[in-house]
């Protein structure tokens, strides 16, 4: 290992644990003012072991210790979430305890009360959290394209990105899914990436390809890859675990559907330095085509929108961002993308993008909901055609 990167690694492991100990402060000062306990060694023990629950459930999950590895990951997964508005909130409370220390409260006010609010507030934000991640909706959405699409005038989608199937989601949200689609009543089917929550042990051992291949529309399932699915490093096994149930997984592929449309399928960015076959461009998926036909694109990460553009194509599909998945992350996600959530007209492309039907990390949503895209295409003859 470089020094640079051992340097790295000992700098976050710090900092992460300087943060720890702060959460855990703030805890011990109520748990022990409200309980009497006096044994804070062990109570900084459990705090340690949760601290650490993802990374120990990680490394553990393909293993046979998989039985213990699994809750520990879900258990940490939660308190990343802890993690994250322990911070914002936990300093407001602090300098609230310290102006009412200074005034002359009792400390019953100014620990178990502020304390009391604040972790009450914790709890609320994660039961709210909670019920969004897991509890998914139908967002539905209208466009025209001003193509004709042979015999076809409507065309009905259904659309889930970022499933991030694996030891934390599975065949009960899988199910979830699934009942939502049949809802719709799709005529086909897309999954813009991160199907997989990195490894792809969980999802065979689990069989959840069974449950998963009940997915299914008159014009099939189609799928491409997303970051995830490279972070396990069994992209070749992914595409063939999901050629065996019918889902097609399209590897800057394109296909001709009943010879009305064009679907259009690229690697996600992280193939780039990953794999011997270089990533291609939108402009040279799109060079061979019969640009007459709508072009549909699914595309993990909504980097390239400009180019989607101006290379023709109608409706373009992706997910990643999660919309942040926990407030106020979204205000990150809208600098980093020029649509990181919703819908956006360019010229003649229409661009969605999904908030994701699963999540990454804690299975909690406050800045996002869990959803399945309804999108009804009109496809309509332009001007010239009209005529003709």
């Amino acid at each position: 290992m470089k020094a640079r990167t051992l340097f790295t690694i000992i700098v976050f492991l710090a900092i992460y644990s300087a943060i720890a100990v702060y959460i855990g402060w703030n805890g011990w000062l109520l748990m022990s003012e409200l309980t009497g306990w006096s044994a804070w060694p062990a109570y900084a023990i459990v705090v340690a072991l949760i601290a650490f629950a993802y990374i120990i459930g990680r490394l553990g999950q393909s293993t046979p210790l998989r039985s213990l590895a699994e809750p520990a990951k879900l258990i940490g997964s939660y308190w990343f979430a802890l993690l994250q508005y322990g911070l914002l909130l936990l300093p407001i409370t602090d300098a609230a305890a310290l102006v009412l220390k200074l005034a002359g409260a009792d400390r019953d006010v100014y620990v178990v009360g502020v304390g009391s609010v604040a972790a009450l507030l914790l709890l609320l934000i994660l039961a709210v959290g909670t019920h969004n991640a897991w509890s998914p909706v139908i967002r539905r959405y209208d466009i025209a394209i001003e193509k004709s699409a042979g015999d076809r005038s409507r065309l009905t989608i259904a659309v889930a990105s970022d499933l991030h199937l694996g030891s934390v989601i599975g065949h009960r949200h899988l199910n979830r899914l699934i009942a939502k689609v049949n809802e719709i009543k799709p005529d086909i089917i897309l999954l813009p990436g991160d199907v997989l929550d990195d490894d792809l042990e969980p999802f065979v051992r689990k069989g959840m390809g069974a449950t998963f291949g009940k997915l299914k529309a008159p014009l099939g399932v189609y799928a491409v890859t997303g970051n995830h699915e490279y972070f396990g490093g069994k992209v070749p096994e992914y595409v063939n675990e999901m050629r065996k149930i019918g889902v097609h997984v399209l590897m800057d592929e394109t296909v001709v559907i009943e010879d009305s449309f064009v679907l259009i399928g690229r690697k996600d960015k992280a193939s780039e330095g990953r794999s011997r076959d270089r990533r291609q461009s939108i402009a040279e998926l799109v060079e061979p085509l019969d640009a007459s036909k709508p072009l549909i694109l699914l595309d993990h990460q909504p980097l390239e929108l400009g180019e989607a553009e101006a290379s023709g194509i109608d409706l373009s599909l992706s997910g990643h961002t999660h919309r942040g998945q926990m407030f106020p992350n979204h205000l990150i996600t809208r600098r980093m993308f020029e649509l990181d959530w919703g819908y956006k007209r360019k010229g003649k492309l229409h661009a969605i993008v999904s908030s994701g039907f699963g999540f990454w990390g804690p299975p909690v949503r406050t800045g996002s909901r869990s959803e399945v895209l309804h999108i009804e295409v009109s496809f309509l003859k332009t001007s010239a055609q009209r005529g003709s």
